[in-house]
């Protein structure tokens, strides 16, 4: 039997939630996904969750309301319960800035949304290769 891994999913966009999942369920079926819409969740939930179901993999938004995805992923690198979670910045961003920041924070992989679905096919396949098998 499989590994059953779960996967968060922090994005302000629902849409953009939907479709990350798609792509990752494209190949990785029975997977538990869990979405969140804010980093201020995304704490809320690492917190409810730390001693029983710390997650697998967490996709985080750069740019949300509220707490951004730089926020959030400095509380997560620098949280002890946390900062072994593979966290992957997931953003409409491609600066090289906020690149270099991410990986000074923490972030394992900066990726910058695909503009086509077979794109972020590939994108999730090698996630899953490098964290989740």
């Amino acid at each position: 039997m499989k590994h059953k891994h779960s996967i968060l999913i922090v994005d302000d966009d629902a849409d953009d939630r939907e479709i990350i999942r798609d792509a990752f369920e494209t190949f990785m079926e029975e997977q538990q996904y869990v979405f969140l819409e804010s980093g201020d969740r995304l704490l809320h939930y690492l917190e409810q969750s730390a001693a029983t179901n710390v997650p697998s993999l967490i996709m985080l938004d750069l740019n949300m309301p509220g707490k951004d995805g730089r926020e959030i992923l400095k509380e997560i690198k620098t949280d002890n319960r946390f900062q072994h979670i593979p966290t992957i910045v997931f953003t409409t961003s491609s600066s090289q800035r906020d690149k270099e920041m991410v990986y000074g924070l923490g972030a394992n992989c900066f990726i910058t949304k695909p503009d086509t679905f077979n794109k972020l096919i590939e994108m999730a396949s090698s996630i899953s290769k490098l964290w989740l098998q």
